[in-house]
């Protein structure tokens, strides 16, 4: 599998992954998702394939995405509480349902784990929901922690 930056050719693929990562959270909790859509508006995918400070990162598997990494850089300068540190945020991980249990998640992510600490972040992070326990298995699996929670009372 080649793994390489997003290019605007690969907006196709994306969608139909981010439908997918959709489905999971809407089907999880329908109360907050709607059934249907996906995170990004083709505009706004774009723009963020065209952002250096918000990489994406392909598996390419026969010319095709088979997943991909949806990365941003956060930075916590002079502020007051928090230590100077850059963190590479992994804001959405898909692999395709049909190419699922084929380790391309793991090689995805050892390869942003490698970017990071390459570019001098001090870590990784992500969030996941609680509704989608596969994920919260798989990121455990990669030597991930929790390093806070949070939590809701439902109204």
């Amino acid at each position: 599998m080649e793994i390489r930056r997003a290019l605007p050719s690969d907006l196709e693929d994306i969608n139909k992954l981010l439908y997918q990562v959709h489905k999971v959270h809407s089907t999880g909790r329908p109360d907050i998702f709607r059934p249907g859509n996906k995170k990004y508006t083709d505009e706004e995918l774009m723009e963020i394939i065209e952002d250096k400070k918000k990489p994406i990162f392909v598996g390419i598997l026969d010319g095709h995405v088979a997943g991909y990494a949806f990365c941003v850089f956060v930075e916590h300068r002079g502020e007051r509480s928090l230590s100077d540190i850059r963190t590479l945020y992994i804001d959405d991980l898909c692999v395709d349902e049909a190419l699922r249990e084929k380790h391309i998640g793991k090689t995805l992510y050892e390869y942003v784990v490698n970017y990071a600490r390459e570019e001098g972040f001090y870590n990784l992070t992500l969030n996941v929901w609680a509704c989608n326990p596969s994920a919260i298995k798989f990121y455990e699996s990669c030597g991930l922690s929790v390093q806070k929670i949070g939590m809701e009372k439902l109204l």
